[in-house]
């Protein structure tokens, strides 16, 4: 039977030194408002421009609100601890904010290997790939991830909330994650444990074994192209999604699936901050700075704002 005494927890945070709070709470907040203003201007220009219509893009879009929501989940809630004396969050807020990190963190696992089929398709069979990926394909993938991550989430978080927090109630992190909390539980977590790094790495393999046979075959499909223009060209097309699956998933492997000790906590809060709020700041500009299409709509708004105001 759950005997939850706790009430509340309080975050550990990343640092004490009020000058380093605020050194990061200036950043951050930049960092922030940054990440909104470029995922919004990707998902308001493909969806205003009819060339962007096609399934790479909707994917792109759907990732930008994927970034949005997901920063959101963390950093608002960081930035306000970093400056106010209060470092609690509710018992309820915190199952919240937990359930959305993994909801959105796995939907976007999924989506990313929902993109590199994209590109499989359209670099290895051009001549078939609007019969292979149509909108309707594109919005099956799309929701299909979305479900995953708040199927997922869902267990994980019940499993989590379900056990008894006696106290302490100090959570050494800035936002409510999974292991961290098991921490502080007063029942046998061993089980959750075991259970935590098996589905992880279900959820983490599954997406990235798609993704990385994709590119096997991209790449030999790419090596059998004989001019280099054509090389180089069929390349570019799928470089920003394989510059941001590495990133993604070499900041969540050294996050979740290499051993532990105490001395990488800090490492861990580093990381958490990496991939919580400068990935989705990194992944509009990889996106739109690679892509001459998504800049081309871009001016297209911009020009088309400033002559409506005039």
């Amino acid at each position: 039977m759950n005997q939850t005494s706790v009430k509340e927890f309080i975050f550990g945070g990343i640092s004490s030194d009020p000058d380093v709070q605020v050194l990061l709470f200036t950043a951050f907040l930049f960092i922030y408002l940054g990440t909104i203003l470029g995922n919004i201007i990707i998902i308001l220009v493909i969806t205003v421009d009819p060339v962007l219509h096609s399934p790479m893009y909707l994917f792109l879009r759907n990732l930008s609100l994927l970034e949005v929501c997901y920063i959101s989940v963390t950093i608002p809630k960081m930035l306000i601890t970093l400056l106010s004396r209060s470092k609690s969050i509710s018992f309820t807020s915190c199952g919240v904010q937990m359930y959305m990190f993994v909801f959105i963190g796995t939907a976007d696992c999924f989506l990313l290997a929902a993109m590199a089929y994209d590109r499989y398709a359209a670099i290895c069979h051009p001549l078939h790939y609007t019969t292979i990926i149509t909108k309707r394909v594109c919005t099956w993938l799309t929701a299909g991830a979305w479900v995953i991550g708040g199927t997922y989430s869902l267990g994980q978080t019940s499993a989590t909330f379900s056990l008894s927090y006696c106290g302490p109630n100090v959570i050494n992190h800035f936002f409510c994650d999974v292991l961290p909390l098991l921490k502080l539980s007063c029942s046998d977590t061993r089980r959750n444990k075991v259970a935590t790094y098996i589905a992880a790495v279900f959820i983490f393999f599954l997406p990235f074994g798609l993704i990385v046979t994709s590119y096997i075959y991209i790449i030999s499909a790419i090596l059998k192209i004989r001019s280099s223009m054509g090389r180089h060209k069929a390349f570019s097309t799928c470089s920003s999604h394989l510059l941001a699956v590495t990133l993604f998933y070499g900041t969540a492997t050294c996050a979740y699936l290499l051993p532990k000790s105490d001395n990488w906590q800090n490492s861990d809060k580093l990381l958490a901050l990496f991939y919580a709020g400068v990935m989705p700041m990194l992944n509009p500009l990889i996106y739109s700075l690679r892509n001459q299409e998504v800049k081309g709509a871009v001016r297209k708004v911009i020009r088309g704002t400033k002559f409506s105001g005039q």
